[in-house]
């Protein structure tokens, strides 16, 4: 999975038709380049990238009052439905080695349904079950004099603090928060 195509494709999308700064601005507004190590150069090239796969429209505009000449970018159906699958992955999968595709996801939460966030965080949790349990005997096992047991046990930690932390999400998902995809903004 790639943060970058996530938060790119994503970026499009909630314009509609955007040229590069307009991305780039929005995803640093987010600080992506902290969290996501996303960089300016690592935004123009995955919108050119995605262009050349399809999954982007390209459209030149030339100079006018309005400004110098550019490219204006617009998600296409396969785009959209590469966004898609990026983002249930982000919130359905444990990689420890990324974990700035869930903050990515996040970012895109509410273009799902709220049943499908749910569903797809209750998955979230299933694989945080497995991953502690595969680290926590080895923690048992471990020398207690031995150093090591320090990383065993920060995973079984961060396991249970992501645990916590999805099941307050999905509580505060099943009570209503936020407006999600096919839902109408509160008056």
């Amino acid at each position: 999975m790639s943060t970058t195509r996530l938060l790119v494709l994503g970026g499009v999308r909630r314009f509609g038709r955007a040229h590069g700064y307009e991305v780039r601005r929005e995803l640093m507004s987010w600080g992506s380049d902290e969290w996501a190590h996303v960089n300016p150069g690592s935004i123009y090239h995955a919108l050119r990238q995605l262009a050349k796969e399809g999954l982007l429209l390209a459209h030149e505009v030339e100079e006018s009052e309005a400004g110098p000449p550019h490219t204006d970018y617009e998600i296409t159906d396969a785009g959209r439905a590469e966004f898609l699958r990026l983002l249930r992955c982000a919130l359905a999968t444990i990689d420890i080695r990324h974990p700035e595709m869930l903050t990515a996801g996040l970012g895109f939460l509410t273009e799902l349904p709220r049943a499908e966030v749910v569903e797809l965080l209750r998955r979230r949790l299933d694989g945080l079950a497995e991953w502690r349990a595969s680290v926590a005997p080895h923690l048992d096992e471990q020398d207690p004099s031995d150093h090591l047991r320090e990383l065993l046990g920060y995973w079984v930690h961060s396991a249970e603090s992501a645990t916590r932390w999805t099941r307050g999400l999905i509580e505060r998902l099943e009570s209503g928060a936020y407006t999600m995809a096919g839902e109408a903004a509160p008056a």
